[in-house]
C-alpha cells in the first residue's frame, strides 16, 4: 500500500466537486493509496501481438487484456531476479513498459481504424507514445516528435533507436511554436499536455507535494496556447487527440471549450463512447473521458479526440532557418548503397525512404518529411544507416534495429551467456564460430545489434545509450 500518499486537502475538496455522482471520495482515496498493476505495450514492429503472447507463456508471465488498447497488457511476472527493463525481450525493443491509461490516447487517434501519412507528437518524450504511434503507423509516413526539454530528447531518442522507429523526425521546441512554423501540415496531432500530474500519484507518492490551484490554472494558460498551436498545425478534416494525466476541469474540458470558443464551428468534438467496453463509466456529456483512477483501475487521465472541420488563417512567423547541412543523395549513389547494404547484410533499403547525405554520414528521412526540411528546423531525422569509408560504408546500429526482419542470411546467434557480455557492450566470442566483416547479431531470433567480427570475435556495435551494466536476464 502506498498509505503515504500526499493528497491536500485542498486538492480532496477541488476533486469533491467535480467527482460523478456515481462514483465517491472513498474509493477515490483508496485508489490513490493502492500501487499501479504493471502494464506493457507489444511492439508489433518487432513482434506479432500473438507471438508474443506465446513468448509470455513460456517465461511465466500472465497477462490480462488492456479493453482500450489491442497490444496492450496488464502483466504479472517474477521481478525478484530480473527486471521487466532489463530483460532481453525489452532490451530488444518487443515490448515497452507504459501505463494502461497511458495508452488511450493513441488508441483514441486511431479509434476509427484511421491511417495517416504525417503526424505531430507535440510533447513526446520519453517515447511511449511516440513508439506507439510509429507502431500504428507500420513505420510508414511520417512521425516528427517534439520535446521542449532539451535533457528528455536523449530518451525519446534511445526509446525509439531500442523500438525500431525509422520514420521519426525529432524537434526540441516549445510546442507553440508549431502552428505558425507548420501550419495545416499534419493528417494528426497528439497533444499529451504537460500538466499538474493530479493522476500519477498511484506511482509517484510525493506527486502532489507542490500542488496549488493557483498553479494548475497558470499550467490550463499553457495548455490553451499548446492546444491552439496544435490545432494550427492540423490539415482541414485531421484530428486531434488532447489527453492529460490529470484530473481538474480546468486542465482539461476548459482546455478543449476554450478552443470552441477560439474556432466555433470549425471544432468538432468527436464521441469516445466507442473507443472500448464500459467506455460510458468516464464520458462526459461532451464524449471526452474524464477517468477517475478508481474506475478501470489505472491512473486517473482525460483523453479527448476533435475534429477540425475547415481551415483557419494562422500565426504569421518570421522564419530563418540556415542552410540545411544534408544533402539528397544522387540516385547512382542512392542504388550503389541499397546493393552494398543488400550484398552485406541481406538488407533492403525501404522504398517509401530517401538516401540523404551529411559530411561521411549516410541517412536514411522518410519521403513524407521532404516538404517539411524547408519550412523547420529539425534536430534527428530518420535514422543514420552508415559512415562512408575508403572501401564503402560502415553500417550503422540502427540498420539492425529498425531495417532487419530477422530472416537475414549473414547473421550470428549468441547462447544467453553472450547476449548478456553483447547488452553490456562487450565483445563476444560465440562458440565454435569466425568470419569477417559486418554482421547481424541474434539472441533466439531477434536482431540484437550489429557487430563487425575480427578473427573468431564479434566486435560489440551497441550504442552507448543502450548498454546495461547488471542485473540482466
Amino acid at each position: 500500500m502506498h498509505a503515504n500518499v500526499y493528497l491536500p486537502e485542498a486538492f480532496l475538496s477541488e476533486m469533491a466537486k467535480i467527482l460523478p455522482a456515481t462514483l465517491n471520495m472513498e474509493d477515490f482515496i483508496a485508489a490513490c493509496q493502492r500501487p499501479l498493476r504493471k502494464s506493457i505495450r507489444v511492439n508489433t514492429l518487432k513482434i506479432s501481438i500473438a507471438d508474443f503472447q506465446l513468448r509470455a507463456k513460456e517465461k511465466g508471465w500472465e497477462l490480462e487484456a488492456v479493453p482500450w488498447c489491442e497490444e496492450g497488457f496488464w502483466i504479472e511476472a517474477d521481478e525478484s531476479i530480473v527486471p521487466l527493463g532489463n530483460t532481453a525481450e525489452h532490451m530488444s525493443g518487443l515490448f515497452y513498459i507504459q501505463e494502461a491509461s497511458s495508452m488511450m490516447p493513441v488508441a483514441a487517434l486511431f479509434n476509427q481504424k484511421d491511417e495517416y501519412q504525417s503526424v505531430l507528437d507535440m510533447a513526446a518524450a520519453p517515447g511511449s507514445k511516440t513508439t506507439q504511434i510509429a507502431a500504428r503507423m507500420e513505420n510508414q509516413g511520417i512521425l516528427v516528435a517534439n520535446e521542449f526539454s532539451a535533457s528528455r530528447v536523449k530518451v525519446l531518442h534511445a526509446n525509439i533507436e531500442r523500438c525500431g522507429v525509422r520514420n521519426a523526425a525529432l524537434s526540441n521546441y516549445d510546442g507553440r511554436v508549431f502552428g505558425g512554423w507548420l501550419p495545416e501540415h499534419f493528417e494528426a496531432v497528439l497533444i499529451d499536455a504537460p500538466c499538474s500530474g493530479e493522476g500519477t500519484v498511484r506511482k509517484d507518492a510525493d506527486a502532489m507535494k507542490n500542488w496549488s490551484k493557483e498553479s494548475v490554472i497558470s499550467i490550463a494558460d499553457t495548455q490553451k496556447d499548446l492546444i491552439e498551436s496544435a490545432f494550427h498545425a492540423l490539415k482541414p478534416g485531421g484530428i486531434m487527440v488532447y489527453s492529460t494525466c490529470t484530473l481538474s476541469r480546468e486542465e482539461n474540458q476548459e482546455v478543449c471549450l476554450h478552443l470552441k470558443e477560439t474556432f466555433g464551428d470549425l471544432v468538432e468534438f468527436e464521441s469516445l463512447a466507442d473507443l472500448f467496453p464500459n467506455a460510458q463509466q468516464a464520458l462526459t456529456e461532451e464524449g471526452f473521458l474524464h477517468i477517475f483512477p478508481q474506475v478501470y483501475d489505472c491512473e486517473g487521465f482525460f483523453v479527448a479526440r476533435i475534429r477540425k472541420i475547415g481551415s483557419v488563417v494562422a500565426p504569421e512567423v518570421k522564419k530563418r532557418l540556415g542552410k540545411f547541412p544534408f544533402t539528397k543523395a544522387a540516385s547512382k549513389i542512392e542504388q550503389d548503397i541499397a546493393k552494398q547494404l543488400k550484398a552485406t547484410l541481406d538488407i533492403d533499403l525501404p522504398h517509401d525512404s530517401q538516401v540523404w547525405l551529411r559530411d561521411n554520414d549516410v541517412w536514411l528521412f522518410p519521403t513524407a518529411l521532404e516538404p517539411m526540411l524547408s519550412e523547420f528546423k529539425f534536430s534527428r531525422m530518420g535514422i543514420k544507416i552508415a559512415e562512408t569509408h575508403k572501401k564503402g560504408y560502415r553500417w550503422q546500429h540502427q540498420v539492425a534495429t529498425a531495417l532487419a526482419t530477422g530472416h537475414e542470411k549473414n547473421s550470428v546467434v549468441l547462447s544467453i551467456e553472450d547476449a548478456r557480455e553483447w547488452f553490456m557492450g562487450r565483445d563476444v566470442r560465440p562458440e565454435g564460430q569466425s568470419g569477417q566483416g559486418e554482421v547481424l547479431v541474434k539472441f533466439d531470433n531477434d536482431v540484437i545489434g550489429l557487430g563487425k567480427w575480427v578473427g573468431n570475435r564479434v566486435k560489440n556495435g551497441l550504442p552507448r545509450e543502450l548498454v546495461r551494466d547488471k542485473n540482466l536476464f
